[in-house]
């Protein structure tokens, strides 16, 4: 789960980490007042979307006069933000954070992540911060620096104060860059996070460090746990798929292909995407149905592959394993009867009574290919979809 940049400053907040003073506006009718509650005469305007990239899309503005802020808030608000990574039709913009500017003299990068290699929590640090930071990783990858956290005994001083020399900061910036690490690192911990990523994290004019950016992930799987994070969940910016099939405890991702995929077991769905790719096609999505699929199951899995409106075929790849294939087989028939579903559906099960499953699909009355070679039955759909021989 994502935060907004200004749900992630309402956090760093809590824990005293630094940031910059904002107010949020739902409503062009906010403006006036929280243009003078900032009190400056300057301003920052930003688009609240989970994406990054929003600097050079646009997203964030800087202006010096009200009827400036007025146009851009106006040119913002309800529209749709396309950055490099979001998708071509973009993430609503149905907030806008506005905040006071600073006076930046360096910019910093600085992350905690959950890093799966080495089983810790990292933090990442750069000395050349911004929006330029891929770019540095990319062509400088000895710019981007990395230190494990040993979960035993948790941030160390000594490691804090390595990370402030190599990052050359002095004496009075090193102090506070200790804190703010001890701190983000107790948020982290407490919060169940994933992710969080400060760029820039600045130093200003004035000698301060400062949190300008906030992106704040949430372990999906501790929300149980993360009752008053789960209360601000912005479900506006999520896939209405995936978010339907989180909801049914089935495991969706959107994908850019035209070939819908049911599959049960992780694994195996990786792998049928992956044969997919290597005969010449592209899978519509990845979808776990999980060990237990039945009629319902099943209904429910094509609703969601079908509300793809780019899906012009599905392959079904099912391994019988606790599940007898021959019920799964009837599962099938009866919820494309159902469902009145008119494109191409390719069916592969092998496993726990798989002949009589295909016998079953062979004998139906509804229009399902039936191939006990998942090779056969890739290289099927894509035929029949895209006209491949």
């Amino acid at each position: 789960m994502n935060l907004h940049e200004y749900q992630a400053k309402n956090l760093y907040r809590k824990y005293d980490i630094p940031t910059t003073k904002g107010k949020l506006l739902t409503h062009p009718s906010q403006l006036d007042d929280i243009l003078r509650k900032i009190g400056t005469n300057k301003w920052v305007i930003k688009a609240q979307v989970h994406a990054g990239g929003r600097g050079k899309a646009g997203g964030v503005v800087l202006v010096d006069s009200k009827a400036q802020a007025n146009e851009e808030v106006r040119r913002l608000l309800g529209s749709r933000l396309v950055t490099k990574q979001t998708t071509k039709e973009g993430q609503p913009i149905n907030s806008i954070y506005i905040e006071e500017p600073c006076d930046v003299v360096q910019q910093i990068y600085l992350a905690f992540i959950v890093d799966r290699t080495t089983q810790r929590v990292m933090i990442i640090t750069s000395s050349e911060g911004g929006v330029e930071i891929e770019e540095v990783a990319d062509k400088t990858p000895e710019k981007i620096l990395r230190n494990p956290i040993n979960p035993v005994v948790g941030i160390m001083p000594a490691q804090c104060r390595q990370i402030c020399d190599d990052l050359g900061l002095d004496k009075t910036l090193s102090a506070q860059m200790i804190d703010i690490l001890q701190k983000m690192y107790k948020m982290f911990i407490k919060n169940d996070l994933s992710l969080v990523e400060v760029n820039p994290l600045v130093v200003t004019k004035q000698g301060y460090l400062m949190c300008l950016d906030g992106k704040i992930q949430v372990d999906n799987s501790a929300l149980y746990r993360q009752a008053k994070i789960n209360e601000i969940r912005d479900e506006s910016q999520e896939d209405a798929r995936e978010l339907k099939a989180e909801k049914l405890d089935l495991n969706y991702v959107s994908l850019d292909g035209n070939i819908g995929c049911m599959v049960n077991g992780a694994g195996l769905a990786m792998a049928t995407m992956d044969l997919i790719k290597t005969h010449g096609a592209n899978p519509a999505n990845f979808l776990d149905v999980g060990g237990s699929v039945n009629e319902k199951r099943v209904i429910e899995a094509f609703e969601i592959i079908l509300s793809d409106e780019k899906v012009n075929g599905i392959l079904v790849n099912i391994f019988g394993g606790i599940v007898r294939c021959d019920i799964i087989a009837s599962g099938i028939i009866s919820a494309v009867e159902k469902m009145n579903i008119n494109i191409p559906i390719v069916v592969r099960l092998e496993g726990t009574n798989a002949k009589e499953g295909l016998e079953l699909i062979k004998n139906s009355n509804v229009t399902v290919y039936e191939e006990a070679n998942l090779d056969k039955a890739a290289e099927k759909i894509i035929e029949l979809t895209q006209g491949k021989k």
